[in-house]
């Protein structure tokens, strides 16, 4: 699959290691040495001085994640240096240090912007403890912030903005959904972005500061499947060491999104039909019967209707999902939206890759146009974040964009779709054809599957035709 792979090179476990730095402040030399000993142990870069002016000019001169003032400096007052400390490093935490504890002084120094207390004599446990909470809470708003900003640019944002009238016209009956607690169902192709709508329709809903849970259906099967969902009781099946609340205890009072709910096994159809009708359900291996406050969003891309027929998927569970159904469009359904899109994903990559100045050129706008995009929003995605990386020179053109996007012109430049009975080979036909099952399919073996071919002879044409 031609996925994106975004490497965190952070990672919970660099993050814990991240050097910090902490200002000594006290007029006690035997004081400052003390909190040098302890911080330093805890892996912090420690500087200490004895004076206001001292701790002002360091904090103009370097950056600090936490500082240890003392109240009384000789005759100054530390209280009055919180206010001109945070004026130079707002992101700073202040923690007060004073033999003269006090209840109202302690509420003085919060008031004045430290973010703990801690009385003299002082162990080491106690100011390492105090540290680690304020640098801890640093990292965390920092992290936020950052998955804040990594949300912002993967494409949701644009998602939602359109030049296509129809797709204008479904976002507003997506917003009248949104607003109603009953079970919706997103259909649409794959990449046609049915998670980021269903993360939408709960920022837009009134469980909006409410969990937001996932179940990836395809990722489960058997026991598995209804144990996640459900969750069981120890020895309920073999490998269940322990007992699991399961997913819908962990949605209670929020929003559950059960991410192709065609792949769901008879079992776990069974019990849902069970949740959606009195809102109870027993985890496996248990007899108690549980109530829970769920809102319910299935997604597929599967013709359920077909899936009824078949008898894989139960027909009272279809007509109990298929209450309010969204069915996303798929690119080619909202063609004024592809160069809005593809612009906005060159925007993000070229400042990653720092490449500001690249552009698309004319050519691969007309392919873009041209292509009939089986793989929608993701592929769109995946194909601008590899020109943006393997493209030579400051534009874009249709060959860095993928094979697929470089013969979508003929020899004129003049855009030439793919399609059955176009005056193209039986190769570019069988390519184009490939390269989009892969893309819509959840794997390669599902895609073979699709393709009627074993997983071997897939492998060999995916090479022969450059989609490896």
């Amino acid at each position: 699959m031609n996925q994106v792979v975004q490497l965190d090179v952070a990672g919970p476990a660099a993050t814990n290691k991240t050097p910090w730095a902490a200002l000594v402040v006290d007029d006690d030399a035997g004081v400052r040495q003390s909190l040098r000993l302890c911080l330093e142990a805890a892996g912090a870069r420690v500087r200490g001085v004895a004076t206001g002016a001292a701790a002002l000019e360091a904090l103009d001169r370097g950056h600090f994640d936490v500082v240890f003032l003392d109240l009384w400096l000789g005759a100054e007052a530390g209280m009055e240096l919180l206010p001109a400390m945070l004026a130079r490093q707002a992101d700073v935490g202040v923690i007060v240090v004073t033999a003269f504890a006090s209840i109202e002084s302690a509420v003085q120094a919060i008031k004045r912007g430290a973010v703990d207390y801690v009385p003299k004599p002082f162990t080491p446990d106690q100011i390492r403890l105090a540290a680690s909470r304020v640098v801890d809470g640093q990292r965390l708003r920092r992290r936020l912030t950052e998955l804040q900003e990594e949300l912002d640019e993967s494409g949701e944002r644009a998602f939602f903005e359109s030049r296509s009238p129809a797709f204008i016209r479904f976002l507003q009956t997506a917003q009248r959904a949104a607003a109603s607690s009953a079970v919706l169902l997103l259909r649409g192709e794959s990449g046609t972005g049915k998670n980021v709508l269903a993360r939408w329709i709960r920022a837009n809903s009134p469980r909006a500061e409410a969990p937001f849970v996932t179940v990836n259906c395809p990722a489960l099967s058997g026991d598995l499947m209804t144990s996640a969902l459900f969750g069981h009781r120890k020895g309920a099946f073999t490998g269940a060491i322990a007992d699991v609340a399961g997913k819908v205890q962990e949605a209670e009072g929020g929003t559950l999104l059960l991410d192709e709910v065609g792949e769901l096994t008879a079992d776990a159809q069974a019990r849902l039909l069970r949740f959606l009708n009195d809102r109870t359900y027993e985890r496996l291996g248990e007899a108690r019967e549980r109530q829970a406050d769920v809102r319910l969003i299935a997604a597929t891309n599967r013709d359920l209707e077909s899936e009824v027929q078949s008898g894989r998927f139960r027909e009272d569970l279809f007509y109990r999902l298929n209450v309010v159904t969204l069915t996303l469009p798929a690119m080619r359904d909202r063609p004024e939206d592809v160069l809005l899109l593809a612009d906005h994903y060159l925007s993000i990559f070229a400042r990653r890759q720092r490449r500001p100045t690249l552009a698309f050129s004319p050519a691969a706008r007309q392919a873009m146009l041209a292509h009939h995009w089986p793989g929608n929003l993701r592929e769109l995605r995946n194909a601008v974040e590899r020109a943006v990386i393997l493209a030579p020179g400051e534009h874009v053109e249709p060959n860095d964009l993928g094979h697929s996007l470089e013969s979508s012109a003929d020899a004129d430049g003049a855009p030439q779709a793919v399609r059955i009975g176009a005056p193209i080979s039986i190769e570019r036909l069988e390519r184009e054809h490939i390269a989009g099952v892969i893309a819509q399919a959840a794997s390669l073996e599902a895609a073979a599957r699709i393709l009627d071919i074993d997983a071997t002879t897939l492998q060999r044409k995916r090479k022969r035709y450059g989609l490896a």
